[in-house]
């Protein structure tokens, strides 16, 4: 590539950034201007549930030193929930893995835990929060909960990955003399490993989701979704919106270091 080429293609890259921040500028700014117009209609109907964003902005300043109904910092409930979400969801992935790789491997682990599996996934992890509440008790109720959330996007993404492989590579490998275990760790576990990735930032998402509803029902010791059900039981819209915003803020913090990871392997395979 002559140096003309590589200056194109600079200014081409340039150019693509420069349109993605503009683009977002726009749809935050929007965003906050719609926010902030609701509100101001919202309020002039005296319907005060829906503060506007320099409101919020206020009480998440002041929720860093402690908010009005728990009296804790906002950096305790976010820790809170991080702990419950992160045990959670490592516990998912070590048990959905294997799991997933042994029923896209094998049909008859895939005739055995299919009927199973189909049975419980249409299940929101909600209906069974409460069970789990009573089972493990309020300390490790919200971190099955999440176990149950995460689970299955994980596994049926590995099982799809394992059925997906190319068969031509199959074949290669046996054609090469390969074992099992090589046919397995050379062939079979690479392929799957982006469709893991996959199935790993569906699961952050859905693993945010499920902790902050099941830290409604009980969350010793502050987490934000307790944060949440506390404020708006009182009617403290202001604070329940920072709530909001903390949960939102983490996942997409979480779900952009997966995509991140999912990217990197995804380069590092060949596959982008």
């Amino acid at each position: 590539m002559n140096r003309s080429e590589e200056e194109k293609t600079f200014k081409d890259k340039l150019r693509r950034e420069g349109v993605k921040i503009a683009l977002t500028a726009i749809s935050l700014i929007s965003f906050i201007a719609v926010w902030w117009l609701l509100s101001i209609y919202l309020n002039g109907q005296n319907l005060r549930y829906l503060p506007a964003p320099d409101v919020v902005f206020s009480a998440f300043i002041v929720s860093l030193s402690g908010d009005p109904v728990t009296g804790l910092p906002l950096l305790s409930h976010i820790l809170a929930s991080l702990n419950r979400f992160v045990w959670g969801f490592a516990i998912a992935l070590i048990v959905a893995v294997p799991i997933g790789l042994l029923m896209g491997s094998s049909k008859y682990a895939r005739y055995l835990g299919m009927p199973v599996t189909e049975t419980l996934r249409p299940i929101p992890p909600l209906a069974l929060a409460g069970f789990f509440f009573a089972a493990f008790g309020v300390l490790y109720g919200p971190i099955v909960t999440v176990l149950y959330g995460v689970f299955f996007p994980v596994l049926y993404n590995v099982m799809f990955g394992v059925r997906s492989v190319d068969p031509i590579l199959m074949d290669a490998a046996r054609t090469q003399g390969a074992s099992k275990l090589q046919m397995f760790t050379k062939v079979i576990l690479p392929f799957t490993i982006p469709y893991l990735m996959t199935g790993i930032s569906i699961g952050m998402g859905v693993g945010w989701m499920v902790i902050v509803a099941a830290e409604w029902i009980a969350a010793p010791g502050g987490g934000v979704g307790a944060l949440i059900n506390q404020c708006y039981s009182v009617g403290i819209y202001d604070y329940m919106f920072v709530g909001i915003i903390a949960i939102a803020i983490l996942g997409i913090l979480t779900t952009s270091v997966s995509r991140l990871l999912e990217d990197k392997v995804a380069q590092r395979m060949g596959m982008k």
